[in-house]
Order: C-alpha cells, then sequence, then structure tokens
C-alpha cells in the first residue's frame, strides 16, 4: 500500500470510497453539523492551498491551539498536504507555555481557535521573528484586529479554493512528494521531570498505531468516537485522526468542554477512549447522583451493584455463570446498569480503552461489571501510543496486556520496561542527546516504567522507575498504586503518597470540591471556601475512614501491606497545572510537589499536629494570590498483615 504512506493520500481514498457518509460533526448552537468525507477532503484540499498562497512550505511548521473543532483537524492534514508538520498544543496552557513551544518549534504559522487563543499569540509575537501568520477560526471579537499576519481561516480557505481554481495540479504534485518516513506531526511530552521535548512521528509510525487495534476490535465505517481530550496528546490524535482516516469512522466534536457530557449522551460513541481521571470524574458524578437520590433507588443500586461486582466481568468475558445469577443480572441491567450506562453515554459502546496512567483496579472492575468493555492500552507518546493492549477474552485489571503486533517487549536487569517496534519515535526535535539516551541503537526504548512480564506473556506495570524506590526497611516503595485506590473515593482527586527513604508511608489529599461540596449541602455543613471545607473535622474524618479502608485492603497483599499510610492531611488549594503541581495532561509532578511543600512532609514524619503554611497560587489571570492557615496533620490506623511470613517465603 505504498501509494497510500501518507495521511493525504490515504484521505484521499477515504473520500473515494466513503464519500457522502460522515466523516466529522460539530455541535454549534446546540445543532449538530455533519460533514461527509469528500467534504472534508475538499475542505483540507483548499485549506492547504490556502496555506501555500500564504508561503508555507514543505518542512514549516503549523502550530495548532484550541477545542477539538473539525477545522483544526483539516489544518493538520492540510499542513501535511504540503509536507509541513503539525504541532497541537495544549488549549489551555499560558502564553509563556505556548512561547515556548512556538519558539522550540520554529513554527511560522499558528492556527488557533478564537480569540483568546490569538490573545496569547499577540502577547509573545514580537519574540519570534519566524512566525508569519496567525490563522483564527472563530471571528468573534476579532474583526477589528489590524495586526499584521493576523487572518481569518475563512479568507485562507478562499485563497485556497482560488488557487486550485488555477493550477489544479499544484496540490496533487505536492502531495506525490511525500512519504511514509517524513515527519507526520510533532508532539510535545507533558514535561514532567522538566521542559517539554517535542517528539517527531512519522507518517509510518501513525499509521502503524491507525491499524494497530482495528482487527482487535473489528472498528470500521460505521463506528464513531468523540473528539474532546486534548489535541496535543497523542491519544487524541491516533484516535480522533489517524485511525479515524484509516478505518473511515465519524468523529464527533463537542460544543464544548463543559457540554462533552451531554454531547457524549446524545451521540452514543461506539468506540471510546479515556484516561483514568475522566473513569474517576464519571464514577464520582454516580456517586453524587445516587447520594440525592430516594432510598429506593439506592437500596437497588447497592443490591445490583453487588451483583454486578460477582459476575458482570465473568459474564462480559464469555466466562460460564449459572441461569439464575444470568437472570439476575439481566433483572439488574433493565433496572440499573443499562440506565446508568446511558446517563453515562456509554449505552453503544462496544470497546473502550483507558491509557496514560495507571488505573484503580476498583475503578477498572466497576465499569466491566455493568458492562462496558473497558480494556488498558500501555504506551506512550515515543510509541505512537501502542506497546501493549488486551484483547477481548484477556482482560484483567493487574497487567496492561500482551505486545500489539509489531512490538516487542523486555525488561532490563534493572526492572525497566524496553520496547521495540513499528511505532518507535523517529526523535526528539533539536534534542539528539535526549534521542539517543532514550532509543539505542538497535531501536529499544527506554520506558522509564518499572515492570515485568507474568507467566502467560502480559505485561504488568509496577510505577514509574523514577518514583518507585524503598523503605528503610528495603521493602519496595510503589506509590501510584496506592494513590489509585485512595482515588477510587469520590471524595479523593488526587493523592501524593510519600514514603522513598522513609520508615513508612505518608500522604497529602486533594479533595473533589463537587463531591464534598455535594456531601456538606446534603449534611448542611456550611462554608466559604476550598480551604476551610478542607479543614472540616467531618471532611477529614471521612478522609480518614477512606485511607483505613485501603490500608486494610493493602494487608492482603504480601508485596504491599507495608506501604499502608500512617499519616496525612487534606491539601488546602486543588492541586493545578498553573502552579507547576500537575502537567496539562493533569499527572502529578511528584518531584515538584515534594520540593515546594517539604515543609509540609517534615512535619508529617516529624508527628506535628498542626502546622502553618504560606502557599503562593496563581489564578487563571495571571495574577498571583496565597493561601494561608493552619493544617491539621492526622494519623490513619494501620493493620498486621493476614499472612505469616513462612507464608510469603
Amino acid at each position: 500500500m505504498a501509494d497510500l504512506a501518507t495521511f493525504p493520500r490515504l484521505l484521499h481514498d477515504r473520500a473515494q470510497r466513503f464519500g457522502s457518509r460522515p466523516a466529522m460533526r460539530e455541535k454549534y448552537l446546540g445543532i449538530w453539523q455533519t460533514w461527509s468525507w469528500s467534504e472534508m477532503n475538499q475542505h483540507v484540499r483548499s485549506f492547504a492551498s490556502g496555506l501555500a498562497e500564504l508561503g508555507f512550505k514543505r518542512g514549516d511548521r503549523l502550530v495548532i491551539i484550541g477545542d477539538n473543532r473539525p477545522r483544526l483537524y483539516w489544518g493538520m492534514a492540510a499542513a501535511q498536504c504540503l509536507g509541513g508538520v503539525p504541532v497541537p498544543t495544549y488549549q489551555d496552557a499560558v502564553a509563556s507555555e505556548v512561547s515556548y513551544v512556538v519558539e522550540h518549534a520554529g513554527a511560522t504559522f499558528v492556527l488557533v481557535e478564537n480569540q483568546e487563543q490569538t490573545d496569547k499569540l499577540l502577547e509573545v509575537q514580537e519574540g519570534f521573528p519566524s512566525l508569519q501568520h496567525i490563522i483564527h477560526d472563530d471571528n468573534r471579537g476579532l474583526r477589528d484586529y489590524d495586526s499584521a499576519g493576523v487572518i481569518a481561516l475563512d479568507k485562507v480557505i478562499g485563497f485556497g479554493e482560488e488557487k486550485n481554481k488555477l493550477d489544479p495540479n499544484f496540490l496533487d504534485s505536492e502531495i506525490a512528494k511525500g512519504s511514509g518516513d517524513d515527519a507526520g506531526i510533532m508532539l510535545y511530552t507533558s514535561g514532567t521531570t522538566g521542559k517539554p521535548k517535542g517528539v517527531v512521528l512519522t507518517h509510518d509510525n501513525l499509521m502503524f498505531a491507525a491499524k494497530a487495534c482495528v482487527e482487535i476490535d473489528n472498528l470500521d465505517e460505521k463506528d464513531s468516537v468523540l473528539a474532546y481530550l486534548p489535541m496535543a496528546w497523542v491519544g487524541d490524535n491516533v484516535f480522533s485522526f489517524a485511525q479515524a482516516i484509516w478505518c473511515g469512522y465519524c468523529v464527533n466534536c463537542p460544543e464544548g468542554p463543559e457540554t462533552v457530557q451531554a454531547d457524549m449522551r446524545e451521540i452514543g460513541p461506539t468506540y471510546y477512549f479515556a484516561p483514568p481521571r475522566v473513569f474517576e470524574g464519571l464514577l464520582t458524578n454516580v456517586t453524587i447522583r445516587m447520594e440525592d437520590a430516594a432510598s429506593i433507588k439506592q437500596k437497588l443500586y447497592k443490591y445490583f451493584m453487588g451483583i454486578a461486582s460477582e459476575i458482570g466481568g465473568r459474564l462480559l468475558d464469555g466466562e460460564s455463570v449459572g441461569a439464575g445469577d444470568r437472570i439476575k443480572y439481566w433483572i439488574g441491567n433493565v433496572l440499573v446498569y443499562a440506565p446508568l450506562k446511558d446517563a453515562l453515554g456509554l449505552g453503544r459502546v462496544r470497546t473502550a480503552y483507558t491509557a496514560g496512567e495507571a488505573i484503580g483496579p476498583e475503578l477498572f472492575q466497576f465499569y466491566r461489571s455493568i458492562g462496558v468493555n473497558l480494556k488498558q492500552v500501555y504506551g506512550q507518546t515515543e510509541a505512537t501510543v501502542y506497546v501493549t493492549v488486551q484483547p477481548n477474552g484477556q482482560v484483567r485489571a493487574d497487567t496492561v496486556g500482551i505486545p500489539v503486533p509489531g512490538v516487542e517487549l523486555k525488561i532490563d536487569d534493572t526492572g525497566e520496561v524496553l520496547y521495540r517496534g513499528e511505532g518507535v519515535f523517529h526523535s526528539y526535535y533539536k534534542n539528539p542527546e535526549s534521542t539517543a539516551s532514550t532509543k539505542d541503537t538497535e531501536g529499544w526504548v527506554s520506558t522509564g516504567d518499572a515492570g515485568f512480564m507474568t507467566d502467560d506473556g502480559h505485561l504488568r506495570i509496577i510505577d514509574r522507575v523514577k518514583d518507585v524506590g524503598k523503605f528503610n526497611s528495603g521493602k519496595l516503595f510503589a506509590p501510584k498504586y496506592i494513590e489509585n485506590k485512595l482515588k477510587f473515593f469520590s471524595h479523593v482527586k488526587e493523592a501524593v503518597v510519600f514514603g522513598a527513604d522513609r520508615d513508612t508511608a505518608m500522604a497529602f489529599i486533594d479533595m473533589d470540591i463537587e463531591a464534598v461540596g455535594n456531601w456538606a449541602e446534603r449534611n448542611n455543613i456550611s462554608y466559604s471556601s476550598f480551604q476551610e471545607l478542607a479543614a472540616n473535622e467531618q471532611v477529614y474524618r471521612m478522609v480518614k475512614e477512606s485511607i483505613e479502608q485501603v490500608n486494610e485492603g493493602l494487608i492482603e497483599d504480601p508485596l504491599m501491606s507495608h506501604s499502608q499510610v500512617h499519616r496525612f492531611l487534606i491539601l488546602p488549594k486543588q492541586l493545578d497545572a498553573d502552579d507547576g503541581e500537575l502537567t496539562r495532561t493533569q499527572k502529578v509532578r511528584r518531584a515538584h510537589i515534594a520540593e515546594k511543600y517539604a515543609s509540609l512532609i517534615d512535619a508529617l514524619y516529624n508527628g506535628d499536629k498542626n502546622h502553618f503554611v504560606d502557599l503562593e497560587v496563581k489564578y487563571e489571570d495571571g495574577r498571583i494570590g496565597s493561601v494561608t492557615g493552619t493544617l491539621a496533620l492526622e494519623e490513619a490506623q494501620v493493620y498486621e498483615p493476614s499472612y505469616t511470613a513462612d507464608k510469603v517465603a
């Protein structure tokens, strides 16, 4: 299939094959707009020729900033038509973060969604002489802008339509110059340990990812997905762009971030992808709604969820289940599971994947128990997502599956997971040293994750290598495992556990203001701020009970029983990417938190009952503020293991 080696060629082929079938939808002002494959291809061609008229050429970089919008995805394809490289970045990034990407990528053009993103670029534009044009999709608020280089996307498309009439062979000749080993996209890493790196992925890499799960999950043009995750994340690029063009399925863009859940219920996607934090948020919403429900509904929910937890996963895996249990589950499906899935927008989902970080086993089993075919994918940007996947019938909460076809795995002497295969990235842009340290001469890539292979060929991830440590006793410390168990509780949004080179484990709890606020309202507990609610004695009691429940569960695990949380505190503010505590993909920047809150960690280990804090916070408008107050530091009960040393041996 050499003639379809690049995505512009593949898109043209799909326009011929699928013609009037829906390629993309977008909800705008409450109405779903639809573009067919032939219409999408035509828009991309006009867009590409318009870019060429403005001076965009082979090798140029097009930075893309905004929410999931059809015309932003078309911009990616348009840049590829001309041999350029699309560089999507996070729409919630502040001006300094955007300027880093623009400068590092050496971008000549930027495609933005609206006025907000345009203003970010204008704020930093003077420092980048290479930046020629800022193209905006939404014209609202921008009609009177007279800044040089700011131009409406409609006008660019108009230029392209005219060029295609005058020179109908131009674009085809440009597309014909492309090859599979050309750079197809550049995506920046989350930057958990330093400055983000630009990961260059070729068309061949993207083609590999596009094909990786098509046969495993029987994907085709009749499927549909919801594009709601950041375009700068590799997962969205594979599921909402590469795989969509390969399979021909429809990509649906919600009206906005705040309408995702409602729009998902309307669309009812058949194929769904989300990181664990999204599944955690969905479950939190379910918990809140059930707490507000009538007593009879709460009893029905509790009873049938008990049945689901026993047999739901077994039914999904095709295992043998007795007739009586099947009847109970069928009744539960009518009364609870099916309505619940419909309310979550998961009613039509045939396959759902989660990736990005480890998912808690309790959370994973909850969704499978109600009939959602949730599976785990393990991968990273450098792998173009896919390293391992869980085939149907081989789905387990404690592993991330088997290598996808075309990928080899091995574990080195330190326990780090290494892989190589067709999806391995080309290089880190302008960073040959990091490229060489990550990918060796034989093509093996260091993941930075610690893990091992089970006897039946599945990969089990323990934690990040840099986060895995040892207690002073010499026993294993894997914080993510404990954190995921804590995050199963709806009132815990994030948890950060410490213990490396210490005697015991301690925890910071970042409470979920929506769940805890709802609980406070139902219990007539008044509060005036996040900080006041976080300090409430009853909230501390609720969190303490959850931690002790996790501790009690850990005593059954010989590898983790020593990792019980001895003391904890509730943070007086939410962890925030703007404060450097999270990445833009909402991953915890553990080292930064440990440095920023060093005095709090010391207070936990010193046995202090209270500790005064004065924390700097950054608001969305750029202002700097502070949170001050005295935090309570609480003890949690720990339990003796239920096994003996002889049994472990």
